[in-house]
């Protein structure tokens, strides 16, 4: 199988974090322990690197992607010009941030499953979305 992974995810995963009934960083750290176990691939952009950097500094996100780079189960995937041309206009039509539409068309065209919690993407019907809890 082949995951992209939202920043969120990521996130959940780094800071453990948890919401009012779900325990947010148990469920990404059990999806990446599947991806491993099934030596699955998952992508990421530049993208998520610039939104891993508003919290974090370049050894924290070495740190966050070490559970599945070790395994060389990490790929980055390059943003194309037309990639950002659909974004935007993804963007308009579906009124949602360009961060997420772009993250949804990448996922899309590397044939990922979208891996997220942002309801945005509910609005986008041409990746499959889900849940890490979804998945494991």
């Amino acid at each position: 199988m082949k995951y992209y992974v939202d920043t969120s995810i990521w996130r959940d995963y780094y800071e453990d974090r948890k919401d009012k009934l779900k325990p947010l960083g148990e469920f990404a750290f059990e999806f990446f322990r599947k991806v491993k176990l099934n030596a699955d691939k998952i992508f990421y952009s530049d993208l998520i690197i610039e939104e891993l950097n508003i919290a974090y500094n370049e050894k924290e996100i070495k740190e966050i992607f070490n559970i599945i780079e070790e395994e060389n189960l990490l790929e980055k995937v390059e943003i194309s010009k037309n990639q950002v041309k659909e974004a935007l206009e993804l963007k308009r039509k579906l009124q949602i941030p360009f961060g997420d539409a772009l993250h949804a068309i990448l996922a899309k065209d590397n044939n990922a499953i979208l891996v997220t919690r942002d309801e945005h993407f509910l609005k986008i019907d041409f990746v499959n979305v889900k849940n890490p809890e979804d998945l494991t």
